[in-house]
């Protein structure tokens, strides 16, 4: 599993409109490639009087899979910029699908990996990027004298406190990037005077918002 990387935060459409043609930009987080062809097709039966529904999309933790499609736009002006602004900005398990409605007025090859590529631009922006950190959990139990202390200082730190479990003891359920493990248990351990029992749990991803640039 990867330690970070990059997708989009949720699904979403933006429209440009340029000389007179529209351009709707879809985006949307998907695992697979049999998800990614599922939410194309749903958008071209949702706008299948359109000109073209080009697409291209992005998957696997090493970018494995890669496609680009321009559905009858010259070749290599639509899904192609389409896939290039998905690598520049570094995002994995995510599709995108460009509905064009032609204006009247052609834009030629150079217009149109502009306008796409542009649109495509456009639906990340109002979809929003996050970073997925993969961290590891920790349970920390406490006798309830350490209770504010831990508290105070867990929620003043960079770790993650998910959890507070108050039962015989009361226990932490605090979220550390991987790697990290071994020096926080070594904070605890000395931040509590070797009172605390920590064992590790899950590892999951934690999402965080990525300011746009």
């Amino acid at each position: 599993m990867l330690a970070t990387y990059f997708t989009v935060k949720q699904t979403a459409i933006e429209e440009i409109i340029i000389q007179k043609s529209r351009f709707i930009g879809h985006v949307a987080r998907v695992e697979t490639e049999e998800e990614a062809q599922q939410f194309i097709q749903e958008i071209k039966k949702k706008h299948n009087a359109a000109t073209h529904n080009c697409s291209a999309y992005m998957i696997g933790e090493h970018d494995q899979i890669q496609k680009a499609n321009d559905d009858g736009e010259p070749s290599g002006t639509a899904g192609v910029p389409m896939l290039e602004v998905l690598k520049k900005k570094n995002l994995k398990d995510t599709v995108v699908v460009v509905t064009r409605y032609f204006g009247g007025i052609k834009l030629g090859a150079g217009g149109l990996i502009r306008a796409y590529g542009n649109a495509t631009t456009e639906a990340l922006q109002g979809s929003g990027i996050v970073k997925r950190q993969l961290m590891q959990g920790i349970s920390i139990t406490v006798e309830y004298t350490l209770l504010g202390k831990l508290e105070n200082v867990l929620r003043q730190s960079d770790y993650i406190l998910e959890t507070i479990n108050y039962l015989e003891k009361v226990e932490f359920i605090v979220y550390v990037k991987t790697g990290e493990e071994d020096s926080f248990q070594d904070w605890i351990v000395d931040l509590t005077s070797d009172q605390a029992t920590l064992l590790q749990t899950d590892k999951k991803y934690v999402e965080i918002d990525v300011e746009p640039k």
